[in-house]
């Protein structure tokens, strides 16, 4: 049994993990990484990074399905080859597993492949191809992510009822897919599987889609995913499942209280997420909510030496928000060993941004409207639609909107959200400005280059005040 000691251990190599271990390295800490399976962890191998590459699959054959709205011919059938999609993805996937195994290389990092499990705050075994390894270390970072909530009435096969994982690597094309949820990856699998030509039904049991966004997004997002062919059902919900060798049998309980039973060929279950902490030792070392191990803005737990980041704590989780969490803890066990040249500073919840990448895209940062009031604020909103920015028209891309939300008396920036396309590319300038605590004034006062569909943006916080331009 080999006994190795270092400055941090990252247990998890997901986007906060592996963040975490080469700010630590940055720092000059003798730093190590464990992780059970693929270096990347979730997001690169089998969340945001390959979805990102089939949605663009399905965004290509939406526009050469559509070729003659731009004045353009194409020859003969426009198809989808599922297995050509599937490769493309996962060789995205692959690429990025070898960026950060060269990251880790590059930044002298130890990578320990195994299971890993705590046996105190600044100790854990690692049991992997080699036998079992004892790591010790002054510090050590918890992130270790988090899996697919299953139905607790159908669990996920990987052949009818599918969890992310299994939608992005299907053996075969759903002819009738069943989304259950309308979160960020229920949403997304939904407009990928509608763009790749399946019948798409989505329930959301709540009374409208992608719930944490601005209700004026859900409904218009609603809209259009049904134009583009969808069923969506709200305040519905699935009662039960079964699964045979040709499909599923769904009970839902639509809005009228109904219970119909319809057939679907899958399933995707979408309904959330439960952090990866059971059996790693972490019972008497951390305080536990949920599952879910609560930190303090820098990522410390309850016992001194160890930390957590990413989506084993409290949400959102996104994998932005864990890589962020990751610096900041680095940067805060660096300071606790020395280090007077770094100054940590905790994670502002309420300015990270959030995005879906269905078709059309969805974005936002902030307070929603209604959130806004809720908070006491007397709020000035204004909406600009992209049917008056003159590059959305020239795209082709018209169908859309920026909202923005100040506070009526100081002009502080309380929200911003978007719909349409490209919109997870433009966030990141209200993220910037709600960063510097921006007022309504600066934005006004800022040049937005012409033509581009971020002239929007500008448009809204005018709207926001009665002098939008274009509209």
């Amino acid at each position: 049994m080999a006994d190795t000691s270092y400055d941090v251990i990252v247990l998890g190599s997901g986007p906060g993990g592996y963040v975490a271990a080469i700010r630590c390295a940055q720092l000059g800490l003798k730093t190590a990484i464990v992780e059970r399976e693929l270096l990347g962890g979730i997001c690169l191998n089998w969340g945001c990074i390959p979805t990102k590459a089939l949605l663009r699959s399905a965004e290509i054959l939406h526009y050469a399905q559509h070729a003659k709205d731009y004045g353009l011919k194409i020859a003969g059938a426009i198809e989808a080859d599922l297995d050509a999609v599937v490769k493309r993805s996962r060789g995205v996937a692959k690429q990025l597993n070898q960026g950060v195994t060269h990251l880790m290389k590059k930044n002298k990092i130890a990578v320990h492949m195994g299971e890993g499990t705590l046996t105190g705050p600044t100790s854990l075994t690692v049991k992997g191809e080699k036998g079992e390894e004892k790591l010790t270390a002054k510090h050590v970072i918890v992130a270790t992510g988090a899996r697919a909530r299953d139905l607790p009435f159908a669990k996920a096969d990987g052949k009818r009822v599918w969890t992310y994982r299994h939608a992005m690597t299907p053996s075969e094309m759903p002819t009738k897919l069943l989304v259950i949820g309308s979160g960020a990856i229920g949403i997304e699998f939904a407009s990928f599987y509608n763009d790749m030509g399946v019948d798409v039904t989505v329930v959301e049991m709540l009374d409208r889609i992608v719930p944490v966004e601005d209700k004026d997004v859900s409904a218009f997002l609603e809209k259009s995913l049904t134009k583009q062919g969808m069923t969506i059902m709200t305040g519905a919900g699935v009662e039960d499942i079964k699964v045979s060798d040709k499909g599923v049998k769904a009970k839902i309980k639509g809005k009228d209280g109904k219970v119909a039973e319809t057939e679907f060929s899958h399933c995707i279950t979408a309904i959330g997420i439960v952090p990866n902490t059971e059996n790693i030792g972490l019972e008497k070392l951390a305080e536990m909510d949920r599952g879910f191990i609560q930190i303090d803005p820098y990522g410390r737990t309850k016992s001194k030496g160890l930390w957590a980041i990413g989506d084993c704590t409290p949400g959102p989780w996104l994998a932005h928000k864990a890589s962020h969490e990751g610096v900041t803890c680095a940067e805060a066990i660096a300071k606790e060993l020395g280090n007077k040249d770094v100054h940590p500073h905790p994670l502002d919840r309420g300015n990270i941004p959030g995005c879906t990448y269905c078709h059309p895209q969805i974005a936002s940062v902030g307070l929603t409207e209604a959130k806004a009031k809720e908070a006491g604020h007397e709020v000035k909103a204004g909406t600009f639609p992209f049917i008056g920015n003159g590059k959305a028209i020239a795209l082709g891309e018209a169908e859309g909107f920026v909202k923005t939300v100040f506070d009526a008396k100081t002009g502080e920036l309380l929200g911003a959200h978007m719909v349409g396309a490209e919109v997870t590319e433009m966030i990141q300038g209200f993220v910037v400005g709600k960063t510097l605590e921006t007022t309504e004034a600066e934005l006004m006062n800022t040049v937005f280059p012409h033509p581009t569909i971020s002239e929007s943006m500008h448009e809204s916080v005018l709207a926001s005040y009665g002098r939008a331009l274009h509209i």
